[in-house]
């Protein structure tokens, strides 16, 4: 537990870096315009699915009858519920994809620049892995979405389901420059627990009103800084 709270403390000193700085707030704000120009396309299409969808399900049998009016704000709110994760998956896919490289490589280069590139993953894996994560996140997102009516089990949810993303997004490009196949293999299998903690407390970051301009960033500073130290222990007892 003490080196993931160091990797944090690490991170966070290096989201105040000039350099880290200048890439922190283009994927949240990037994230933001991709799915605002989709709702100003597709929103009164959205809605109808919405409306229709509500009316066959059992969300429709809480109301009283004669309340359509109801049912249509319920619908709007549902889209909202839809599109804020949507948001912050798009964002960490951005930064999972563009920004990673630039900030395992920040990282790397102050913190542990004896550390040996195996180059375990590449470009081309983490574009599957982003797609296989996007698409299971999907799924259980679709699967729950009636659950996010209620104001118990909601926020929850959005929380653990954005974990789970993040988690899976920056665990790989984290360490796809210096872990080979087996070493990553092993790190994720022995760290699941600790990825999924540091992914909470990145999907708490991007929560926070202003905060959430720096969680793409301070994200991948998390995982890069605990994947590296992990990987230089894993290395150092093997030999």
């Amino acid at each position: 537990m003490s080196l993931l709270l160091s990797a944090c403390g690490r991170a966070l000193r290096d989201t105040l870096t000039p350099r880290m700085l200048a890439l922190a707030i283009w994927p949240l704000l990037a994230g933001l315009l991709i799915w605002l120009l989709l709702a100003w396309l597709y929103w009164a299409r959205w809605t109808q699915w919405v409306d229709v969808w509500m009316a066959g399900s059992f969300v429709a049998r809480w109301l009283p009858d004669g309340l359509p009016l109801l049912a249509h704000y319920a619908a709007w709110l549902g889209l909202v519920l839809v599109l804020i994760p949507a948001v912050l998956a798009t964002a960490g896919m951005l930064a999972a994809l563009l920004v990673m490289p630039l900030i395992v490589g920040f990282v790397a280069a102050r913190g542990y620049p004896a550390l040996q590139r195996r180059q375990g993953g590449s470009v081309r894996g983490s574009f599957i892995n982003t797609l296989v994560a996007l698409a299971v996140f999907a799924a259980l997102w679709l699967l729950t979405l009636p659950l996010w009516f209620t104001l118990v089990l909601g926020p929850p949810l959005a929380l653990l389901l954005s974990a789970w993303l993040i988690q899976r997004l920056f665990r790989y490009d984290a360490l796809a420059e210096h872990a080979d196949a087996a070493e990553y293999r092993t790190l994720v299998s022995a760290c699941r627990g600790r990825f999924f903690l540091l992914g909470v407390a990145v999907a708490l970051l991007y929560a926070l009103p202003v905060v959430n301009l720096l969680a793409p960033i301070a994200g991948g500073l998390m995982f890069t800084h605990y994947a590296l130290a992990r990987l230089a222990e894993l290395r150092a007892a093997q030999q």
